[in-house]
């Protein structure tokens, strides 16, 4: 197989020729250290005596000299992170086996147009997975955010860990911890791109420190830029790709620039579309029958795959020693990042969107109404709707340009009783900020537009068309001429009614903490230690719409298309919570028991909104030898709800609905008299008379939201045989059980749920009009769901530190394997409720509710090797099968061909392949790094646009790049 080679050199080459440059300066200057790190282009000539003391284990808020605690936690080294050639955190971590559903990929259009990366721990979702920065609270779960060259290390947490850290830690905690003591400087430039010649990556850091006596400062600057890549560009996203009855195809939308008229009997009946372009006014005999196969419009060309962002970090960690016993620290960053997403042109939808085509329009060639309400059918007397589909091509794609800039900064104090005291104290106070701008050109301003398209004329004095008619015309109003969006004049017409909605989101968070740790009695096992804190946090939230995109009153609909309409809100909420967690030696060096260690902690937590959680835990450590650790924990977890799930706002959207009411007889009715209020017999109405129907959003709803809680249990063992020394195995049987999850009702199971009880809760969210059509129905975000998920961790490690072959030592080898095996996930939105369904989501994948991708395994095997200057690195990623769809009688009722029902669709485990060498040049204390990510080009699985989101594949699982060359010259002064 051809690798492209060129390629790797020309990803290199901008990093080289910098690298370079700056490496003459460095010549002869002494290397950087960064104290519990081995950075390669700076490797010490001798090691240092060390000192054992005691530190804070993720997971914990004991101070504990054993790194092998009841916590089970996955640590990426530095090392790690520079052999990926990843450039943002987000990227590197979806690796993690732990990580399943649907985590967000922000390099994917419709995966997170403004940049944001975030971790979904057992595939529980973001929102139940906590981000912390050494220990602290970030304002977001953007991991994006973090400076990437200022990570010393990642601990993943695989556990729930409420009563260690409170709300949100469900699924785990991931932990970024800083390089704090790092000295000298450091300069690195990187560049990457794809074989095929996009995609390019390209970035710089630069970190800073220095010490003393007193204390030290740590400072630098990250940049990174990500060029798009469109689905265009890419055979598997190029079309949006179907599976119907067997039939595969490439299919893409109705609303074609052309147009698409649905005709009245009298017009032929039938749909027709315009033959092809041409300038001025059409005529019936300009269109010609619609074809499905080769009028479609392709929509998925212009989607992207990797969409352009630019992100700069700027940071600053330092500390100062007031006393022998008391330090100020204080650790700060700053991150912009601009990012773009794409759409295709606006699709429109005269009935849908609500917008009535006159009959009366001078340039509507066919003379009959489209929209709603069109006309009234000759034979049977009763109002019939004729469609006409198009889409705004002259306007350009619809654009979202973000803007995002996010601040944090920790200040604190901490230290000691007294040099002779083994109790240690922290006290801080930690600001998060983040201010994020959207821009959307791309839309319509709609109420123009209705009058534009309503009754007009050709003015017989001035020879210009106007709106209205002859005898009342309107003034300001310029016609349009949407059956011909070909023609020069209706582009200007329409860019008249062009709009660009901004849209601003403004956080805050203020947390105040105090803590306390250390030793209570010695006990004849060990020493009894305790540690406590209390915190109060304040976060709120602002956002602001643009006047034209605001919905208006309670159905959702605004000045715009519709799906650009969006609700201001503001609000927040305060939470104060006090904690302790004690660990107590229970036997040591005794039969049977070499330690044996109990942990039991506790956090009350009390939210103005929410009401208050209590969450416990009761973790135990038994070895009952050397070389064998058996460790089990039993925990309450929970989380509270949001703000943007406490004061989300109405917005609209148009699902498709069936009204259980239609073709009721009198006594039915009576029977269900509140579901199917006005109603009457035999309706055989629509069911939705308005554009959009559906309302979705807490406020609209009225809904009072209440924490999640639940359970969690982690029970393993660590297996380091003293006969191997450097292997270790562990393995955890892991479960989570969550109750009163916070769930987005559907407009369906609102109406069932009402029809089948008169008295549910869910009855007034259902709005009828005075003829029985449904005005609107609001979807409810209520506290009804259920989640239970298990699974196996599995890690195997081996570090031999000289690697001999016949007597020759060919340097440090070090392998590893982590694995994941899922063996439930089953999620049930509306337990008691009519129709309710629970989707058993083990070894599936489902585009339903933001289920994702569950697949049963998930492994992550890596070699390491270093010999003197040189040192390479090999891992392979790998994702199970899985399977798209459920057997006929199986309760999901979701298929993987919706033409066949009960079809399941089956997918080939996949393996990505990555490789990286590394090369230290100690003359010049510089270091070289090349790489090749995704090395077998492997293709992600094709799973048709019917079962996806977008680009016909799982993106936030699979790779959509392909292979991808990469460079990075780091240099130490």
């Amino acid at each position: 197989m051809k690798l492209g080679v060129s390629k790797l050199s020309s990803a290199v080459r901008l990093a080289l020729s910098l690298g370079a440059v700056i490496a003459v300066g460095a010549s002869g200057t002494a290397f950087a250290q960064d104290t519990g790190t081995q950075d390669a282009a700076s490797q010490p000539s001798a090691k240092k005596a060390q000192t054992l003391q005691t530190v804070v284990v993720t997971g914990s808020n004991i101070r504990r000299v054993d790194l092998e605690t009841s916590n089970p936690v996955l640590t990426i080294d530095r090392a790690q992170i520079q052999a990926s050639g990843k450039q943002t955190l987000g990227d590197l971590v979806q690796s993690i086996p732990a990580i399943a559903g649907a985590a967000t990929n922000p390099n994917v259009n419709n995966g997170g147009g403004n940049g944001a990366s975030t971790v979904s721990l057992r595939g529980l979702g973001s929102n139940r997975t906590l981000i912390l920065i050494d220990g602290k609270r970030v304002l977001n779960n953007d991991i994006n955010a973090i400076p990437a060259s200022m990570v010393e290390r990642i601990d993943v947490l695989k556990d729930g860990a409420s009563a260690t850290y409170g709300s949100d830690a469900i699924g785990g905690v991931v932990n970024f911890i800083m390089r704090k003591d790092f000295q000298g400087a450091q300069v690195s430039v990187n560049y990457g791109e794809s074989d095929r010649s996009d995609g390019a990556q390209k970035g710089f850091a630069a970190t800073f420190g220095t010490s003393s006596d007193k204390g030290n400062i740590v400072a630098g600057i990250d940049y990174n830029h990500f060029d798009a890549v469109s689905s265009g560009n890419r055979d598997f996203s190029k079309y949006a790709t179907y599976l119907y009855s067997g039939s595969v195809f490439n299919a893409g939308s109705s609303r074609n620039p052309n147009g698409r008229a649905y005709l009245a009997p009298r017009n032929g009946g039938g749909s027709v579309t315009l033959a092809g372009p041409q300038p001025g006014t059409t005529t019936a005999a300009d269109y010609r029958p619609y074809n499905g196969r080769t009028d479609a419009y392709n929509y998925a060309a212009l989607n992207l795959i990797q969409t352009p962002q630019e992100r700069t970090n700027v940071f600053v960690l330092g500390s100062y020693n007031l006393t022998d016993n008391v330090t100020a620290y204080m650790d700060a960053f700053y991150n912009k990042t601009t990012s773009h997403a794409a759409l295709a042109p606006l699709p429109f939808d005269a009935n849908s969107d609500g917008v009535l085509i006159s009959k009366d329009n001078y340039y509507n060639p066919f003379k009959q109404d489209f929209g709603p309400g069109s006309e009234i059918d000759p034979t049977t007397g009763k109002p019939t709707v004729y469609n006409y589909l198009t889409r705004f091509v002259p306007l350009g794609q619809r654009v979202l340009d973000y803007s995002t800039t996010t601040g944090q900064i920790v200040a604190g104090l901490k230290g000691n009783f007294g040099q002779d005291s083994s109790w240690q104290w922290n006290a801080d106070l930690n600001y998060g900020h983040q201010s994020t701008q959207q821009r959307s050109p791309g839309y319509i301003y709609y109420a123009g537009l209705k009058s534009a398209l309503g009754p007009s004329f050709l003015d017989p004095t001035t020879g210009v068309v106007t709106c209205g008619t002859a005898a009342a015309p309107i003034a300001g109003c310029t016609p349009l001429n949407i059956f011909n969006l070909n023609d020069p004049q209706t582009l200007a017409t329409l860019k008249q009614f062009a709009a660009a909605p901004f849209y601003h989101t403004l956080q805050t968070s203020r947390r105040a903490e105090i803590s306390a740790n250390g030793s209570l009695w010695d006990l004849p096992a060990g020493t009894m230690q305790l540690a406590v804190g209390g915190s109060y946090d304040k976060e709120y939230q602002n956002y602001q719409v643009d006047y034209i995109a605001q919905t208006r009153g309670q159905d959702g609909t605004c000045f715009i298309s519709q799906e650009a309409c969006s609700t201001p809100l503001s609000g927040g909420f305060t939470d104060k919570e006090v904690y302790f967690e004690l660990f107590t030696p229970i036997l040591a060096d005794v039969p049977f028991a070499k330690s044996l260690n109990v942990t039991i902690g506790s956090r009350f937590s009390q939210y103005n909104t929410a009401g208050s959680s209590w969450n416990q835990k009761f973790a135990v450590e038994w070895r009952p030898v050397t070389d064998l650790l058996l460790r089990g924990t039993v925990a309450g977890v929970f989380r509270a709800p949001n703000i943007n799930e406490l004061y989300n706002g109405a917005a609209g959207s148009a699902p498709q609905f069936a009204d259980p009411c239609r073709g009721l007889t009198a006594a039915e009715l009576a029977t269900h008299a509140v579901a199917c209020q006005n109603v009457p017999v035999n309706y055989a109405g629509t069911g939705l008379s308005q554009t959009t129907g559906v309302v979705s959003g807490s406020v609209a709803a009225g809904v009072n939201l209440k924490p999640e809680h639940g359970k969690s249990y982690d029970y393993g063992f660590v297996y380091d045989p003293s006969y191997a020394p450097g292997l270790s195995f562990e393995a955890d049987l892991w479960r989570v059980t969550l109750d009163d999850t916070i769930t987005a009702i559907g407009a369906q199971t609102v109406m069932n749920s009402c029809f089948a009880n008169d008295a549910s809760q869910f009855c007034p969210l259902i709005h009828r009009l005075g003829s029985g059509d449904i005005g609107f129905i609001a979807e409810p975000t209520v506290n009804l769901g259920k989640l239970n998920t298990k699974g196996i961790d599995s890690s195997l490690k081996y570090k031999i530190p000289h690697f001999d072959v016949f007597g020759q030592n060919y340097g440090d080898l070090a392998v590893s394997l982590d694995s994941t095996y899922l063996i439930r996930y089953n999620n049930d939105t509306a337990p008691g409720q009519p129709g309710d369904t629970v989707f058993h989501m083990a070894g599936h994948y489902n585009n339903q509710s933001e289920y994702g991708n569950y697949t049963r395994w998930r492994g992550l095997a890596q070699v390491n090797w270093n010999n003197g200057p040189w040192s390479a690195n090999y891992n392979v990623r790998y994702i199970g099968s899985v399977k798209v769809g459920w057997p006929l009688g199986a309760p999901e009722g979701v298929s993987g061909d919706p033409g066949i029902p009960g079809t399941v669709l089956r997918y080939a485990p996949v393996m990505y392949h990555n490789l990286s060498f590394g090369y230290n040049l100690a003359a010049y204390h510089t270091r070289f790094d090349v790489g090749v990510n995704n090395l077998f080009d492997k293709q992600p699985p094709l799973m048709y646009q019917n079962n996806v989101l977008n680009s016909n594949t799982d993106t936030n699982t699979y790779e959509t790049i392909g292979r991808y060359f990469w460079g990075r010259v780091t240099v130490t002064f």
